[in-house]
């Protein structure tokens, strides 16, 4: 009898302790970070908020081919290729390094979580993206009078993205860039821009991805224009595969934001690949 009564006694606070462990329980699984909005380092051109884990080093080879509008003459883009080469490294969970060079410019960066995404919580992914790049395409034969300090450009990012699903993700890059040298008299040396861009899969391994940035402060007579790119993602073990066409051959930031070239609407446009190895 007295153990009946004492049961029915500590009936309730064993209730009330078991609702608080299966909320403690939901919590959790409510309230985790949400992975893998996307699966590369970059949506084409444009960084994606995706950083290396840590202790993870990358080997990059990003190549664009020259414009398919040169036809025969130019082996439809075969010739005139730029080709960058990166080294990445994952130094904490937060915090990505790396390091590049291509036949247009040094490229030193680093990539740094803000804010993650959380299920049932913060809606979005903030990154910040912060690079420094030397200019090799500066000749002191040109420019006789040209320092050092001319060839450096710098570059701040914010990186904000959202994976609505487990197929749709979008991201918007607002940015400044600053270049000491700029080819343009009427041409701002601190120039603005918001880039967008998003990924969808269309298969376990497939995706479409999509990046395009609009330049807020381009001088009316400059010759360059916005830059837009297309292309998939395919995921293939240990790395990531893009393949895409652009219609900017330069691949450093302050290049593709600043100084593309190309024209879809002529059929300007460069075919190229980012390919990703992770150690």
């Amino acid at each position: 009898m007295k153990k009946l009564l004492l049961s029915l006694l500590l009936l309730p606070a064993l209730s009330f302790a078991q609702e608080d462990l299966l909320a403690g329980v939901d919590s959790v699984s409510t309230h985790e970070k949400v992975e893998s909005a996307f699966k590369g380092l970059k949506i084409v051109n444009i960084e994606s908020t995706k950083l290396a884990a840590k202790g993870d080093l990358y080997f990059i080879v990003a190549h664009r081919f020259g414009s398919i509008k040169d036809d025969f003459e130019g082996f439809y883009g075969l010739d005139n290729a730029v080709t960058q080469l990166k080294f990445l490294y994952g130094w904490t969970e937060w915090l990505t390094i790396s390091g590049a060079r291509s036949e247009v410019a040094y490229d030193f960066s680093v990539k740094y979580t803000l804010q993650n995404q959380i299920r049932d919580g913060f809606p979005f992914a903030i990154v910040g993206f912060s690079s420094l790049a030397i200019n090799n395409t500066l000749k002191e034969s040109n420019y006789p009078l040209m320092k050092f300090d001319d060839r450096l450009v710098y570059v701040q990012q914010l990186l904000v993205s959202r994976k609505f699903n487990d197929k749709l993700s979008l991201e918007l890059a607002p940015t400044v860039f600053h270049e000491n040298f700029v080819d343009n008299d009427d041409q701002d040396n601190t120039q603005y821009a918001i880039g967008m861009g998003g990924r969808y899969k269309i298969g376990k391994r497939w995706s479409i991805n999509v990046d395009y940035a609009a330049h807020l402060n381009r001088a009316s007579n400059s010759i360059y224009k916005n830059p837009l790119s297309v292309g998939v993602d395919l995921e293939t073990g240990g790395h990531v595969f893009q393949m895409h066409f652009t219609s900017s051959q330069q691949i450093h930031e302050a290049g593709f934001l600043g100084q593309s070239t190309g024209d879809w609407g002529k059929g300007d446009i460069f075919f190229g690949f980012n390919l990703s190895r992770v150690f």
